[in-house]
């Protein structure tokens, strides 16, 4: 008898704990879906996880004292953001350091586009700690968009107008 009503305590614990992690995982499932950074930095400052003892929160030793700091350097990201802000852009990961756009076509040559993804390697404002990806496709005579090789030198084009933006804006003292 002895040994049911602790087997019974033990699920009702295993049943309560699964609840928890369920409840937990709904609910940052609900704030990936919001596109907001504001949503994470209420999660930083222990808005609506506070009960969690800080499990969604950062770890401390690498946050900075600005709690809606970014994950990477914030001069490369704003200036990487700034640089493409002419494409669309289809996902954005601050605290990842990845900037992902969508096709672009420019209106004088319909027959080519360009899709770019941006990485931020480092918290440091560093020529290295920044890597941009270009993916290029044309259309053919039969409507259909095919890949074709892109010229590194539009990536390192691409990466020295966002570095030489980060450096404008930590002169002005923006990011």
């Amino acid at each position: 008898m002895r040994f049911e009503r602790a087997d019974k305590r033990r699920i009702a614990v295993g049943v309560a704990a699964a609840i928890l992690a369920a409840t937990s995982l709904a609910g940052t499932t609900g704030c990936a879906s919001n596109k907001s950074a504001r949503t994470y930095q209420t999660q930083e400052e222990g808005g609506a996880n506070r009960g969690l003892g800080g499990l969604f929160r950062r770890n401390r030793a690498t946050a900075s004292a600005d709690p809606a700091s970014l994950g990477v350097n914030s001069y490369l990201w704003r200036a990487s953001l700034d640089t493409l802000s002419f494409m669309p852009l289809a996902s954005a990961d601050p605290y990842g350091g990845l900037i992902i756009t969508d096709w672009y076509a420019n209106p004088e040559k319909l027959d080519e586009r360009f899709k770019a993804t941006v990485y931020i390697l480092d918290t440091r404002l560093r020529a290295d700690g920044l890597n941009v990806a270009i993916a290029k496709q044309t259309r053919g005579a039969d409507g259909q968009w095919r890949d074709a090789a892109a010229s590194p030198q539009t990536e390192t084009d691409i990466e020295n107008a966002i570095l030489t933006r980060a450096r404008q804006l930590r002169v002005n003292g923006r990011g």
